[in-house]
C-alpha cells in the first residue's frame, strides 16, 4: 500500500520514548519528514540516534514542554520549517499520575488538565492555518483504552481522556470541508515504561508484587501478550496518510481485545 508520506511533514508530540516515539519510526519508515519533541534534549538526541540505526533515517528534533504554550508554538514553528507546515499532527502525552479521587488536589487536576488535554488543544490551533491552507490534514489523538472501559487507580487519566473523545468528534465535523481527518487512537497495555510505572501504582496500592499485577492484566487480553509499540505506530500511519480518504471522528482500540465493553 502507498501511504503517500514522502512528501509529508509529521509531527509527533511526547515522542522521545514510548509509543510517541514507535509512531515516529513507522512514519520515518514510510519516508516522511519526521519531527520529534520532548522536554529533555539529551533524551531526544538519544532517541533520534536510535531511530535512524532502526530505519536508516532521521528524525529532526525540538525540545518542547507541551504544557507550555510557547514552547508549542516555537515546536510548530520549527516543525514548518522544512516542508512549508505540519502535514500530519499526532498529539501524544505522558499520562497524569495514578491514584483515587481523595488522592488529589487541585492543582494536580490542573496539571493533568494541562497535560492531556489542553496540549492537545493547542497544538491543533497552531498546526490548523497551515492544514486549512494546503486543504489537506490529518490529526490524530492518542489517548487510552479507559475512554471504552474506565482503568481502576487511574482517576485524572480516565477523566481527561474521555474529553479528548469529545475533541475528537467535534473536530471532525468542523474541519471536514478543510480535508482535515480528525481521529483518536485508544491504546491497551504495550511494553512501555509507562505500562511498567502503573503496574508499580497498582501493586502498591492493593499490596501486591508488580508480577502478580502484570499476571492479572495479561489474564484480560486475549492475545495473551502486551502490545508492541511498532504495532501502534502501524495503525497511526494508516489513518495518517493519504491511504485514509474516508475515516474521521472515530476512536480506535490498539488493546489486543482486552476491552470488553460495547461501544
Amino acid at each position: 500500500m502507498n501511504f503517500g508520506l514522502e512528501n509529508k511533514t509529521v509531527l509527533v508530540l511526547a515522542s522521545g520514548s514510548g509509543l510517541g516515539k514507535a509512531v515516529a519510526g513507522e512514519f520515518l519508515k514510510e519516508g516522511a519528514t519526521v519531527v520529534i519533541s520532548g522536554r529533555g534534549e539529551e533524551k531526544l538526541v538519544s532517541a533520534a540516534a536510535d531511530l535512524e540505526n532502526k530505519t536508516g533515517r532521521k528524525p529532526l528534533f525540538c525540545p518542547c514542554d507541551i504544557t507550555n504554550p510557547e514552547d508549542l508554538k516555537k515546536l510548530v514553528s520549527f516543525a514548518s520549517e522544512p516542508g512549508g507546515g505540519v502535514d500530519v499532527l499526532v498529539n501524544n502525552a505522558g499520562g497524569p499520575p495514578a491514584g483515587t479521587f481523595e488522592s488529589f488536589g487541585d492543582d494536580t487536576w490542573i496539571k493533568a488538565f494541562e497535560l492531556t488535554l489542553l496540549s492537545y488543544v493547542r497544538a491543533i490551533r497552531e498546526v490548523l492555518p497551515s492544514m486549512k491552507n494546503r486543504g489537506w490534514g490529518r490529526i490524530i489523538n492518542s489517548t487510552s483504552s479507559s475512554v471504552r472501559e474506565v482503568l481502576e487507580n487511574l482517576i485524572l487519566s480516565n477523566t481527561f481522556r474521555l474529553g479528548v473523545i469529545g475533541l475528537t468528534k467535534t473536530l471532525s465535523s468542523e474541519f471536514a470541508s478543510y480535508g482535515i481527518l480528525v481521529n483518536a487512537i485508544g491504546p491497551g497495555r504495550f511494553d512501555t515504561e509507562r505500562i511498567r510505572q502503573l503496574d508499580r501504582a497498582l501493586a502498591e496500592k492493593k499490596g501486591l508484587s508488580v508480577e502478580q499485577v502484570s499476571k492479572a492484566s495479561l489474564s484480560r487480553i486475549p492475545l495473551g501478550r502486551y502490545g508492541d509499540p511498532e504495532e501502534y505506530g502501524r495503525l497511526a500511519v494508516f489513518l495518517g496518510s493519504e491511504a485514509n480518504t474516508y475515516i474521521t471522528g472515530q476512536t480506535i482500540l490498539a488493546d489486543g481485545g482486552m476491552v470488553k465493553a460495547v461501544p
